[in-house]
């Protein structure tokens, strides 16, 4: 009897840590982040410090927070709020054209955040050099390549971007692209590397991302 009732007990802590969680920032300070887990009390974590649910934070300053869960990193700011673990359907944001109908949009590459132009010509999530020191990624030990820009061509480099996330919508292990000088200065890419993976419908300025997978 004692080791069924053990065996449940295991069972509930499982289902509960693998399911999904709604996790949201309400304080942030140097070295510690103020969290709300699915509606429950405030908890204040420090820097390196695991919740029951497994979620780590990595680091925290008065902007921002970024947590490691499940293996993934999420960058949140105060009051921002995201749900870990649900299916990739439930995954989707709106976005709003320019007054050309562009798409300008602020996502973050490995938590980084930076500027993006949505972009169905561009096969790859395309981003400057500069951006990409930023974001950690040693795009020099990728391999490398020319492409064609409207200046001509240019060196680049190809490389694979462990995060992109766009509102609710976070993609691992997304190709992309490096490229050199002033090609793309502080705007870069967002290709279809990202979207494809991806359903969009636009309704006039609106046009809605869900993620397929």
């Amino acid at each position: 009897m004692r080791n069924v009732r053990l065996n449940f007990l295991f069972f509930l802590f499982a289902s509960h840590v693998c399911g999904a969680a709604d996790i949201n920032v309400v304080g942030l300070f140097n070295g510690k982040a103020v969290v709300v887990i699915d509606g429950g009390k405030p908890r204040t974590l420090k820097v390196g410090e695991v919740t029951p649910e497994k979620i780590r934070l990595i680091r925290a300053n008065s902007e921002e927070a970024v947590f490691d869960i499940a293996g993934r990193r999420e960058t949140l700011t105060m009051g921002r709020s995201i749900s870990v673990g649900s299916a990739p359907g439930n995954q989707r944001t709106a976005l709003t054209a320019d007054a050309m109908g562009h798409f300008f949009v602020t996502a973050e590459i490995n938590g980084v955040s930076m500027k993006f132009l949505i972009d169905t010509g561009a096969s790859l999530v395309t981003l400057s050099a500069e951006n990409a020191r930023r974001a950690g990624i040693h795009y020099l030990t990728g391999s490398k390549a020319l492409i064609q820009t409207a200046n001509g061509m240019a060196p680049a480099y190809r490389v694979k971007l462990d995060t992109v996330r766009l509102g609710d919508i976070t993609l691992n292990n997304v190709d992309g692209v490096v490229t050199e000088g002033k090609v793309l200065g502080d705007t870069g890419l967002l290709g279809l590397s990202f979207l494809n993976r991806t359903e969009m419908q636009r309704n006039g300025d609106i046009m809605t991302l869900t993620r397929r997978y």
